[in-house]
């Protein structure tokens, strides 16, 4: 996929599958904006 420019808003980026989704995402180039309930999941 070619994602240069494109932005993500994932919620519950903090862990499972919206985390997962997160870094998927970042890997094929998206910015990626993170929203979740834990500050510390969301910062490792």
């Amino acid at each position: 996929m070619q994602a240069t420019g494109k932005i993500a808003v994932i919620t519950g980026a903090g862990s499972g599958i919206g985390r997962a989704s997160a870094l998927a995402l970042y890997a094929d180039g998206f910015s990626v904006v993170l929203a979740g309930r834990r500050r510390k999941m969301l910062e490792e």
